[in-house]
């Protein structure tokens, strides 16, 4: 990680929601999902604050071999958004601990918060990151 990566970096994704980030998107093979609303999934708008994250904090890592992986997701979803709607994250780096690193996020449509909450990510190195990968899949026979 460059010196760079310091507490208070900020960053803001902004996002249109397509019908293919909707709830009966999110599982095309669950049938409960197919009859639910027509909204933004909670499962995309969690990769959405992720991205936003990854976004924040990638111009400050040493990659393409650096990167970071989401460990912990706490965040709300308070207000529900149809397709065509812009959702603007913003997120604010709150603690570096080494490879530990802590975001605020916080998630809104134009005209409700959407969400808001905190995000934990990990810097890894990819090539071990991916050998353990490897080996887990190894002892499973895959």
């Amino acid at each position: 990680m460059k010196e760079s990566l310091q507490v208070g970096i900020e960053h803001t994704l902004r996002f249109r929601v397509s019908p293919a980030q909707i709830v009966p998107a999110l599982y095309p093979e669950a049938p409960e999902f197919q009859v639910m609303p027509a909204v933004f999934a909670t499962g995309f708008m969690v990769g959405l604050i992720e991205w936003a994250c990854v976004q924040a904090i990638s111009p400050h890592l040493d990659g393409p071999n650096e990167q970071t992986v989401g460990t912990h997701i706490n965040v709300s979803h308070e207000a529900a958004t149809p397709p065509g709607m812009e959702v603007a994250v913003k997120v604010r780096l709150t603690e570096v601990q080494g490879r530990h690193l802590e975001f605020v996020v916080e998630a809104y449509d134009g005209v409700d918060v959407i969400s808001r909450g905190t995000h934990e990510r990990f810097i890894i190195d990819v090539e071990r990151f991916t050998q353990k990968v490897q080996r887990k899949q190894s002892a499973v026979g895959k």
